[in-house]
């Protein structure tokens, strides 16, 4: 079963505009941390970069949830979303009404053990990491099972809460690697992933953009 986190903020979140021109009122701030996850840097939290709609904190806090069950030897790190109260999001050109969140990849080490990803001032807070080949950074893989079935938990926990899942944007060359686990089948067909080259490489991160009706 789903089941929702408890928060401090008790009023609903509004949206206004788009995510790449926007802003949001009542933003519920993540989860530092739970069972099998933890946000990128404590930094990012200190600073409130990681604020989002609560429509959308319910989906982020359902799927790690099911997560615990479905995969529970798997770690996650979620990335940067935005402010308490939208707004330009520097350096990311979207993130503004509280409908994007960033998600690292999950990665196994040498001995094919799930761990985080190594995330601090030293590589930009882990924007900075950059994997090659088909996801390799420093004896580090990338684990796209993991991935599939974190990207399946979030479109249950999107169902569950009445939000859509807009896009998906990660590398390009990347996407293959993850549509050749069994884990991903049919994983194209139930969300869609941006074909077009991003801005940015988004090979160590994958940006999620939900859908919930906003004022304009």
């Amino acid at each position: 079963m789903l089941f929702s986190v408890a928060t401090d903020a008790a009023e609903e979140s509004n949206c206004f505009g788009s995510q790449d021109n926007g802003r949001l009122e009542n933003g519920w701030q993540l989860p530092t941390s739970g069972k099998n996850y933890a946000a990128y840097n404590n930094i990012g939290v200190m600073t409130g970069r990681n604020y989002v709609h609560s429509k959308v904190y319910k989906v982020v806090v359902d799927a790690y949830s099911l997560l615990e069950t479905q995969a529970p030897s798997k770690v996650y790190v979620y990335g940067e979303s935005g402010y308490k109260e939208g707004g330009k999001f520097r350096p990311h050109k979207t993130h503004q009404n509280g409908l994007s969140v960033d998600f690292f990849v999950p990665v196994i080490d040498s001995e094919g053990l799930s761990v985080k990803l190594p995330t601090s001032i030293l590589n930009k807070l882990g924007y900075g990491i950059e994997f090659v080949g088909t996801g390799e950074y420093n004896g580090l893989k990338i684990d796209y099972a993991a991935m599939a079935l974190h990207l399946w938990a979030l479109k249950a926990a999107a169902d569950k809460n009445g939000v859509k899942i807009w896009r998906v944007i990660f590398d390009n060359e990347l996407q293959k690697q993850l549509f050749k686990v069994p884990e991903a089948k049919g994983l194209r067909d139930a969300m869609a992933f941006s074909t077009n080259k991003p801005w940015v490489r988004h090979d160590e991160h994958y940006h999620i953009d939900f859908s919930v009706p906003c004022r304009p």
